[in-house]
């Protein structure tokens, strides 16, 4: 009996061994091109959008801020899917650029992504986005994004935004009791 249960528990490590290696396995350079979703919310009566960059289908990378169209986040409502592209400027300093099909079937790129937000939420999605090529589990990111302690209204209201963005990508399990009511993915 005691072997039955030994062996047992060994098939459960290697069958969640072999789960966590199929999570962690991201490329240890970025692709040049990472297919993207949009995801909008409301904060505070504030409109927000994520672009969440996807590898392999899961989130690898995530730019986040107050949709603005004075800014130049003109994107059409019907824009559900497109292209998160890292490039290269003349002076060699790279940026994010997001490319979308319109309905015509034309490529639109929206250029510097990366300089279109919020320097802190900025600097707090490079870091979240580490974490996410680390393979860090999206239950675990989104408890460990509910735990910061943050000094300001919206860069509370931000974070608020960047679970419910993320929550959407938990296995269907964990996802059951989420309420995205306030998000739409588009």
């Amino acid at each position: 009996m005691e072997n039955k249960v030994e062996k047992m528990t060994s098939l459960f490590e290697e069958e969640n061994e072999l789960k966590r290696e199929e999570i962690v396995k991201f490329p240890s350079k970025r692709p040049r091109e990472l297919e993207a979703e949009v995801v909008r919310f409301q904060n505070n009566k504030e409109k927000w959008i994520a672009f969440v960059g996807l590898y392999k289908g899961r989130p690898y990378e995530i730019f986040t801020g107050i949709a603005d169209d004075e800014e130049g986040i003109m994107l059409p409502k019907t824009v559900e899917r497109g292209l998160i592209i890292k490039s290269i400027n003349e002076d060699g300093s790279s940026r994010y650029d997001f490319q979308f099909q319109n309905k015509r079937g034309f490529k639109v790129t929206i250029e510097g992504l990366s300089y279109k937000f919020n320097p802190e939420f900025w600097n707090y999605a490079k870091l979240i986005s580490g974490i996410l090529r680390y393979g860090m589990p999206i239950a675990d990111l989104i408890d460990l994004i509910a735990s910061l302690q943050l000094n300001t209204d919206s860069i509370n209201t931000w974070k608020n935004g960047i679970e419910r963005a993320l929550k959407r990508y938990l296995p269907d399990a964990e996802n059951l009791e989420t309420d995205n009511s306030d998000t739409e993915k588009i």
